[in-house]
């Protein structure tokens, strides 16, 4: 359950205080984590000591230990030297071991049990059952975040995300699949949007930093343990709409959505059916591109036609020429706030179809 990784860390440091060689070698002989080279010399005793029922013996000039979890052999230590203080650094680096099986399994339950809480894979009495076991408070508000990276995820990555949040025994961080990263942070009182974002702006910087292209997404602040998982379907949406509507933003929060999160869960045949009752047999993308950069500035400026053409460095007259060339192909005058709001939620259902279809590949 421990990584090679974590073990090999560790008897380094352990090996940096106490100046002693140390190993660590599993039930089949395998070398996992060793300061000296010779370690791989000591495969067939350790296969010996491990059929033997003593639990430390001195072999080939080491102090052998059997590390056990819950009474299960999981690993053996190697301490190189035959003297009682061998024997005393031996018998500190197995409890230390032992220890971080503990922790590392204790973390697993908390992980096991966040993945089936964000998958509503829990009943209501299971939850509540299991987050006592657990001691993990079942009404204090949280929120759920999404990472999502260009690149495929590995442990390190995961592993980055906890860095952020090491010390902070109420927030979790975890996967459910192989494409995201997931944090469900515990807010203190009087914690609200502001501090969700800038958590997001954190893990932002952890990646970017590192040359990698992130999104992150966060879904609203829920109060009871019970809840966890409706933020967690809040962050996927607003990572999927972001990608439809707001390719700019790296961060965005669910409460941001806006009309996107209504458009969003509309059915295909029935955005079909809209742009075809608005515009017929035409399709707002069908416009050229002079057209829809008009439009879109046109919006961006809050329908004001002086300071669109003075960003568009074209004449008010010119402006208004092209915005009466549109109303007569497609009956909307995009002057009438009415008619505007209807043009842009075409513009809207457009993207959305067109961002369906490529998920269906």
């Amino acid at each position: 359950m421990v990584s090679n990784q974590i073990l090999q860390n560790t008897i380094d440091g352990l090996k940096g205080i106490t100046r002693n060689d140390l190993c660590v070698i599993d039930t089949e002989g395998t070398v996992l984590a060793t300061t000296f080279p010779e370690a791989e010399n000591f495969t067939d005793s350790s296969l010996a000591f491990i059929e033997s029922p003593a639990d430390s013996q001195v072999v080939q000039g080491c102090q052998f230990f059997k590390v056990f979890d819950e009474q299960q052999l999981e690993y053996v230590l190697l301490a190189y030297g035959e003297t009682d203080e061998a024997y005393m650094i031996g018998k500190i680096v197995a409890f230390q071991i032992q220890n971080l099986l503990v922790a590392y399994k204790e973390r697993f339950d908390k992980d096991n049990f966040i993945k089936n809480l964000l998958l509503d894979n829990l009943l209501l009495v299971d939850i509540y059952n299991r987050a006592k076991k657990l001691h993990i408070d079942i009404d204090v508000p949280r929120a759920v975040f999404i990472i999502e990276t260009n690149r495929e995820k590995d442990g390190n990555e995961l592993e980055k995300v906890r860095s952020v949040f090491h010390g902070k025994n109420h927030d979790f961080v975890t996967a459910v699949d192989e494409k995201n990263i997931i944090v469900v942070r515990e807010l203190l009182e009087g914690e609200g949007g502001e501090e969700l974002y800038k958590t997001a702006e954190v893990i932002r910087a952890l990646f970017v930093g590192a040359g990698a292209d992130v999104h992150i997404a966060y879904g609203s602040i829920v109060k009871e343990i019970k809840e966890v998982s409706r933020s967690y379907k809040e962050a996927r949406m607003a990572l999927d709409v972001g990608k439809i509507f707001f390719e700019d933003k790296d961060i965005i929060a669910y409460a941001a959505l806006g009309i996107g999160r209504l458009i969003y869960q509309l059915p295909i045949p029935l955005c079909k059916m809209f742009i075809k009752e608005i515009f017929d047999v035409r399709s707002p993308d069908d416009f050229d591109e002079e057209t829809l950069v008009t439009i879109n500035k046109f919006f961006e400026n809050n329908l004001n036609v002086s300071e669109t053409s003075r960003q568009l460095y074209i004449h008010r007259n010119t402006l208004v020429y092209r915005l009466d060339k549109l109303q007569k192909s497609t009956g909307l005058d995009l002057r009438i706030f009415e008619d505007a709001i209807t043009f842009k939620i075409a513009l809207m259902v457009v993207q959305y179809m067109k961002y369906m279809e490529t998920m269906d590949y």
